[in-house]
């Protein structure tokens, strides 16, 4: 039957077209869904066996039906994608992009700088104190250990570094 159909195609019979597309059609749709989007699938399955039918003379029926129509098939899409342009949207009409927090990077980077600036007002021992804690991550046990000084200095020293920078910092808006 494939074979009759093979003839049948190549020599132009228009009930073989018919009967390819039933045969085949969802072949093809399935190797175009993977290179095109789904609302474009049916337009691009019509356009593949028109071309099959405008290439019918080129097609020797001793070889392979399903082979032959995914190699129009795939050369139909990469047409149909060379000739989309790409969706886009003028950069001044696009905001920055928006941070972990929903700020943007502008936002964070500036109150950074004020953090670093006011963590550089304290004195050293109560720096180094919130620097570890929150940009090492270190629990005040850990700091104690790493500075060689009692837990308690280390809470001491936190909470007046944090205290003292409430004082230097502005209120964060809510």
């Amino acid at each position: 039957m494939t074979d009759n159909l093979n003839v049948r195609l190549a020599g132009g019979d228009d009930a073989a077209l018919a009967e390819c597309f039933h045969t085949h059609g969802s072949l093809i749709r399935s190797y175009l869904r993977r290179f095109v989007p789904p609302q474009e699938i049916e337009d691009l399955q019509q356009v593949v066996f028109a071309e099959v039918w405008r290439s019918r003379h080129r097609f020797d029926p001793a070889r392979s039906l399903p082979a032959w129509l995914i190699g129009i098939a795939h050369n139909r899409a990469v047409d149909h994608l060379r000739a989309r342009t790409p969706q886009t949207v003028p950069l001044d009409v696009v905001a920055d992009p928006a941070g972990a927090d929903g700020r943007t990077h502008g936002d964070g980077l500036a109150e950074r700088d004020q953090v670093q600036r006011a963590l550089a007002e304290l004195p050293a021992p109560q720096r180094q104190a919130i620097e570890l804690a929150y940009y090492g991550e270190l629990t005040q046990r850990e700091i104690a250990e790493k500075l060689s000084v009692p837990l308690g200095t280390v809470k001491a020293r936190t909470a007046r570094g944090l205290r003292r920078l409430s004082d230097i910092l502005p209120p964060v808006a809510a």
